[in-house]
């Protein structure tokens, strides 16, 4: 299938991901627009569900998401899971150590393998490559942490 003219695939990091689906309020209007462009393919990655469910485990008072939520809360957003694959993690052995992450080092192998543009909050990885873009994510309104 074709993707019509002017759209674009998108791949969100992790923190992207929870602010788009729990706080969409949080993101610049444009992301949000981007995100909501029924012409473009919004992914979300398997690593950041790992991510998710690693931190969830660690039982920290200010992460209280679910990963099972995260996932069925993504899939009916419309956005599409983006399964880890070697190549994916081949391409990690070539990357840079611009940052030690490992979740955001293979997020940027997966947005070059597609490839896609990665939303990140994440300043550092714009150094891998122009497909990173870093968006500022407003903080919570309440005063409550950010939970990332």
């Amino acid at each position: 299938m074709e993707k019509a003219p002017g759209s674009s695939t998108v791949l969100l990091d992790t923190n992207i991901l929870l602010a788009a689906l729990i706080a969409p309020e949080r993101l610049p209007a444009a992301v949000r627009s981007e995100l909501e462009n029924p012409d473009n393919t919004i992914l979300f990655s398997a690593a950041s569900i790992w991510e998710i469910a690693i931190k969830r485990s660690l039982q920290r008072d200010d992460f209280d998401f679910e990963p099972e939520d995260i996932e069925v809360l993504a899939r009916q957003t419309g956005f599409v899971e983006l399964p880890v694959m070697a190549a994916h993690c081949r391409r990690v052995r070539h990357l840079p150590w611009h940052h030690r992450d490992p979740f955001d080092r293979l997020l940027v192998a997966q947005a070059e393998s597609l490839p896609a543009h990665l939303l990140s909050t994440d300043g550092a990885l714009e150094r891998y490559s122009t497909l990173v873009r870093r968006v500022a994510v407003q903080p919570p309104q309440d005063g409550s942490p950010t939970r990332s």
